[in-house]
């Protein structure tokens, strides 16, 4: 007997043993693979049941060494102890998951056939019905209060919308004027009779060039926004809503258009059974690329009147949640053409009257209801992390419940509780209860914590100082891993894009970066300079006509107060940043020789060329005040163009860019690049083809190992 327990003793110190070695005490690049994401959070109308989307990322089947992402739907019992349990395990995948207002089902969102389509699974059991077969598509399900009715969103081509009699009858064409030249009205978007003949006469020419594009061997482009994320189009499409009958569950109704024309429309809100909210552009009579400004409409589905409850020029209103009776409406309202915080009023639908403001100079979002209609939470980005605040109506009351520390991805209100998803520095994303004022938090997944267990992370500290205009700039320093007192470290000063976007510990998305480089005994310094979000309008607004020079110093004065702790290596410092970043990493190298080797992705270099390249290209007028043939703003792009200053460049130099990279545009990169070799300059260019500007958040997973592995492998080049 004591035998064998010896024996059983020895065979369990060794696989502890070989359990610990196949847990790494830090994190990996590959540990990107097993981050996993709570989205969607719903609570049934009894406030018993919780659903939810869980994203996380998966081999894919048959092409090892590739990943794709897996979103499933998970539910809970809204009850001690909270234990999770998976719905769905289909290839098709689920998303955007809601409870009917019964508690009976859930619907949901799925793709069938490369279209999007609505599931319904009832709690009792049995496979999901296809409550959709619809040929433009189906997203973006809502339910009307009493659960009869289901709206949707589709998108629809003009050729397809031109041929729908439901949706626009054959002769009818939008009431804004073609921008195709040497054409007074726009019958040439009709079809045409006449036969395809490139010998013919000039109707039939036509009808043969018309056919050319059909056949996709031409692309002829009119519109203003023309650049997608990844391609170019020649198409115009429209955002339309439809309706279904759902009283009968197993006899749902075609879907029945609730909007038409040449507008889109977005965002439906019921408000009572048979009304909802919609956003849309102000007007339908200009071309809508010109049209900034969107107005709220009320849409009766009875008859399908259409009323504008809120719109004015020159500005924009945007829904942001209506109380669960229809009582209340709470939406915001924002200058069109420059960089702004919303603001953001609670209305009475009933008379039309603004009862109040809600008095934050933040960017809010996610609005929701408490029951009694007399309380509304939401949150915004702040100081580096997103809190969720509470508004109470009585007294104008609000609270900020939880700290900048971490952050709130999304949220439900229960009877006694808030259940929400929550970003740390200790863990990226778990789910998480409080009670309703976001005390005795307690996390109920375990998502993440269990491939985190043993594994050794870097707490940011944070610091803050005043730049030149008088601005508290925060920023936070990571420390190596296994830092020791004495020792001198290589330290990376990390920048973000936007340039409105904020870094902190509350945001989720350069959580694995951080910690990649902080295990590869790296420090880490970050900050939001001015024109960050997450600090107010006046700091959102501080680098209007100044990307480079007042931003620069604000990063470069935070890595300097790092340096001053006096662990920082001055031979080893390194500098990254994307989009943005990638503008300001070239500005920073083109002003300043400190750093041993900087890397920049899919960046911004060259302002003229990026107002013709990139779909962003707004931000030009937005922050300079003009085009860049006007004399006034060409001379203020030229001086914060960094392409102007490449000869001051020097600094071994590597530059990403993603091949379908449409928002900022693929050619400066080149120009940068060409330019630093023409100069014998020590520069590398990689291209990962097939790859967005979102390569870094949601591209290719074997692409965004291969970018921070290769910066990781470039920077030791020269470090070491």
């Amino acid at each position: 007997m004591i035998k064998r327990l010896l024996v059983f003793k020895i065979t369990f110190l060794i696989a502890a043993a070989v359990s610990a070695q196949e847990v790494s005490p830090s994190i990996e690049v590959t540990d990107m693979l097993q981050i996993q994401r709570v989205t969607h959070l719903d609570i049934s109308t009894d406030k018993k049941l919780l659903l939810f989307n869980l994203q996380k990322i998966k081999e894919r089947e048959g092409d090892s060494g590739n990943y794709e992402y897996d979103n499933q739907l998970w539910m809970a019992k809204n009850e001690q102890p909270y234990t999770l349990r998976q719905l769905t395990y289909s290839e098709q995948r689920a998303s955007q998951p809601t409870f009917s207002p019964d508690g009976k089902d859930i619907l949901f969102v799925r793709t069938v056939k490369g279209k999007s389509q609505l599931f319904l699974m009832s709690l009792s059991g049995g496979e999901p019905m296809q409550l959709t077969d619809f040929k433009y598509g189906a997203t973006e399900p809502k339910w009307s209060p009493d659960g009869t009715k289901i709206i949707f969103t589709a998108s629809i081509k003009i050729d397809e919308l031109l041929a729908d009699s439901l949706l626009s009858s054959p002769d009818k064409f939008p009431l804004w004027l073609s921008e195709k030249p040497g054409f007074s009205d726009n019958t040439y978007l009709g079809k045409t009779k006449d036969k395809a003949d490139p010998n013919g006469n000039m109707a039939e020419i036509r009808a043969y060039l018309r056919q050319n594009e059909r056949a996709h061997k031409a692309k002829v482009i009119n519109k203003l926004q023309f650049q997608g994320e990844a391609s170019t189009s020649s198409d115009m499409q429209f955002s339309h809503l439809f309706v279904i009958d759902v009283s009968n569950r197993l006899s749902p109704t075609k879907p029945k258009a609730v909007t038409s024309g040449f507008n889109s429309y977005n965002d439906p809100y019921f408000c009572s059974n048979n009304e909802v909210l919609v956003n849309a552009k102000l007007n339908d009579t200009e071309f809508p690329d010109r049209v900034l400004e969107s107005a709220i409409y009320k849409i009766d589905l009875r008859g399908g009147s259409k009323q504008t409850l809120i719109g004015e020029k020159e500005r924009s209103f945007r829904i942001g949640s209506v109380s669960p009776s229809g009582k209340y409406l709470v939406y915001s309202e924002s200058a069109v053409g420059t960089p702004n915080v919303p603001k953001v009023f609670v209305r009475a639908l009933k008379d039309g009257r603004d009862l109040i403001s809600i008095p934050l100079d933040r960017n809010m979002n996610n609005f929701k209801w408490t029951p009694k209609e007399e309380e509304v939470y939401f949150t915004a980005q702040s100081n580096g992390g997103v809190p969720l605040y509470k508004f109470s109506l009585k007294g104008t009351k609000l609270e900020k419940l939880s700290s900048e520390d971490a952050g709130v991805d999304d949220y439900v209100i229960g009877e006694k509780t808030l259940v929400y998803a929550k970003t740390s520095v200790e863990n990226p994303c778990e789910l998480a209860v409080a009670d309703l004022n976001m005390k005795q938090a307690k996390v109920v997944s375990s998502f993440n914590t269990n491939w985190l267990n043993g594994k050794k992370l870097s707490l940011p500290e944070k610091h803050i100082f005043k730049n030149d205009e008088g601005m508290d700039v925060e920023y936070w320093v990571m420390k190596p891993v296994n830092f020791e007192e004495g020792k001198k470290y290589p330290l990376l000063l990390e920048i973000h894009g936007g340039p409105s976007a904020m870094w902190g510990p509350g945001e989720s998305s350069m959580w694995h970066e951080y910690q990649f480089f902080c295990a590869k005994g790296y420090g880490v310094v970050y900050s939001n300079p001015r024109g960050s979000g997450g600090y107010g309008e006046k700091f959102l607004r501080a680098n209007m006509d100044n990307w480079g020079k007042g931003p620069a110093s604000d990063v470069l004065e935070a890595l300097d107060r790092t340096v001053a702790e006096g662990w920082a290596d001055t031979s080893r410092l390194l500098l990254t940043g994307g989009s943005y970043a990638g503008y300001l990493v070239s500005w920073i190298i083109g002003h300043d020789q400190r750093f041993k080797a900087a890397c920049s992705q899919r960046g911004v270099y060259d302002l003229k060329t990026f107002f013709g390249e990139g779909n962003a290209w707004r931000l030009v007028p937005n922050y300079f005040g003009g085009y860049p043939w006007e004399e006034r703003t060409m001379r203020v792009i030229e001086r914060e163009s960094p392409i102007n200053y490449v000869e001051n460049i020097k600094t071994p130099y590597i530059i990403f860019h993603g091949e379908q990279d449409l928002r900022t545009g693929v050619i400066q990169s080149e120009m940068l690049y060409k330019s630093l070799k023409v100069l014998g300059r020590p520069v590398e260019y990689v291209r990962h083809p097939g790859a967005t500007h979102e390569i870094t958040r949601s591209g290719d997973n074997r692409q965004r190992i291969d970018q921070m592995l290769r910066t990781y492998e470039f920077f030791e080049r020269f470090i070491n």
